[in-house]
Order: structure tokens, then C-alpha cells, then sequence
């Protein structure tokens, strides 16, 4: 963990939104840092590269005041999420927002290659580190009957494709544990807002197999996603643009979707 100093107290004339980002290091994250940080947030901001996390909160708090606040943190290290997050909700003073970010995506190598040590720790990062997260966050915000959760999921979960099926299916899943999130805590007054992102401009893109069309910036990714968070929607794609084209990919009858080489 970084600066020890206090993050900036919500006052009344001065009433502050609380939010963590799970995975704000660089990318997407690091980007809707910057956007709620402008929209008034007080953030704590969670990734593994302490040294970047450093230099995006020294951004962050100009003027001397404390907005954004950095917490070295492996999401794979799972069995430390619970005591953690009660950490940071008591230096934040509270929690309106928790936003998981984190994920990785390691290339199969090609359609004929296989790779299960990659597959799991796809699993262990993308989804059981996420629900050790998300399980503790949803039961708080379900006996507070307030709050939002917002998590990044992909395109590339809404069909098994050849190309990654480790990834695919890791995104799938949190698809599926955010809806059943969702569905649980809409009646406590909790929105879930699950994002999927097509190709960002990120580190993560390298990696992506073939061609990568209509890529956007993390910042269009996360004015997309803050949008989205104060209309409370359910589920959005960024660009908009791909919710048709992943529409007419989930109907493509399976005979000819096999066929596909990505």
C-alpha cells in the first residue's frame, strides 16, 4: 500500500461517492479512475504494479488533497480479499461503488495447441478471483440496500469460440455469476452492471488473435462505462456497436459457427 495520508472526507456541501477498482493500473481501469476522480469519487485503487498505481494517484490528488488511495493487491491471492475490502471500506468511510477490472488473457498459441496451466490460471484470476471479491461486496450492499457493482466481462464470452476456449469460458462464467448476482440483489435496491468490452486499445490487445476491428481508447471504454453507471443500466457493450454483432454471432447456427477460425 501506498501514502498512508486520508483520503478526503465527504462532507455535506461536499457529499463524496465512494468506489474501488479492482485492477486500475493501466488500460480501462486507470482510465475510469481518472473519470470518477473527475466526477468527485473518492477511490481506492487495487492492481499488482505498485510503481503505476503510485504515479496514477500522484495524478489523481493535486492541490494537496488525498481523492485516490493505492493498494498493492494480486487478484489470484483470493484468500486475501475479505480482510482487505473491510480495510479499505473503513478508509473510505463507507462504499457506493466496487468495480472489477481485473483480468488476463494468455493466447492458446494457436487452434491445434492446448495449454491448461493457462486455462487455470485464466479461471483463478478472471473468475474465482473475482467472486472472492464480488461475494463479500454484494453481501454488503445487499443488508445496506444500496450500492452498485460493476464488472468487466468481454465479448469474447458470449460464444465458445476456437481461438481461446480458456478465455472464452472464463468470461462466460462471470457473465453468468453477474447475472445471478443481479437477479439476487435488484430487489434490494443493488444494480449490476455487467460491461463488455470488444477490442480496446490495451496490453491485452497484443495478444488477441487476428485482426482487431473497431478497436477504441480506454477513455471511450470508460466514458461508456460511467454512462452507463449513473443511468444504472443492466448490461452494456462498448462500442455499442458490437451488442449487433455479437447478436448475430449468438444466433449463427452452430454448424457454421464451428466452421469459424476465430
Amino acid at each position: 500500500m501506498s501514502d498512508s495520508s486520508r483520503l478526503a472526507p465527504a462532507t455535506p456541501l461536499n457529499p463524496r461517492r465512494r468506489a474501488i477498482i479492482v485492477g486500475a493500473s493501466e488500460g480501462i481501469g486507470a482510465a475510469l479512475a481518472r473519470k470518477l476522480a473527475k466526477e468527485g469519487y473518492t477511490l481506492a485503487l487495487l492492481a499488482r504494479q505498485t510503481e503505476k498505481l503510485n504515479t496514477l494517484c500522484t495524478e489523481i490528488n493535486t492541490n494537496g488533497e488525498v481523492r485516490a488511495k493505492a493498494y498493492t493487491h494480486d487478484i489470484a491471492n483470493y484468500k486475501d480479499a475479505p480482510a482487505l475490502l473491510q480495510k479499505i471500506v473503513a478508509d473510505l468511510g463507507g462504499l457506493d461503488v466496487f468495480v472489477l477490472m481485473a483480468g488476463v488473457n494468455y493466447p492458446p498459441g494457436g487452434n491445434d495447441k492446448y495449454n491448461f496451466e493457462n486455462d487455470r490460471k485464466m479461471i483463478e484470476v478472471n473468475l474465482i478471483g473475482a467472486m472472492a471479491w464480488l461475494s463479500p461486496v454484494a453481501e454488503m450492499f445487499q443488508n445496506a440496500k444500496a450500492g452498485q457493482i460493476v464488472g468487466i466481462g468481454s465479448v469474447a464470452g458470449d460464444r465458445g469460440r476456437v481461438g481461446n476456449p480458456g478465455y472464452n469460458t472464463s468470461k462466460a462464467a462471470l457473465h453468468t455469476y453477474l447475472e445471478a448476482l443481479r437477479n439476487r440483489l435488484t430487489r434490494h435496491g443493488v444494480n449490476v452492471l455487467t460491461v463488455k468490452p470488444g477490442f480496446v486499445k490495451t496490453e491485452m490487445l497484443k495478444a488477441a488473435q487476428g485482426g482487431t476491428p473497431f478497436a477504441i481508447t480506454p477513455e471511450k471504454a470508460a466514458d461508456d462505462i460511467y454512462n452507463a453507471m449513473r443511468k444504472r443500466k443492466q448490461t452494456i457493450y462498448t462500442l455499442f456497436l458490437w451488442r449487433y454483432i455479437m447478436l448475430l454471432i449468438q444466433h449463427m447456427p452452430s454448424f457454421i459457427f464451428r466452421r469459424l477460425s476465430f
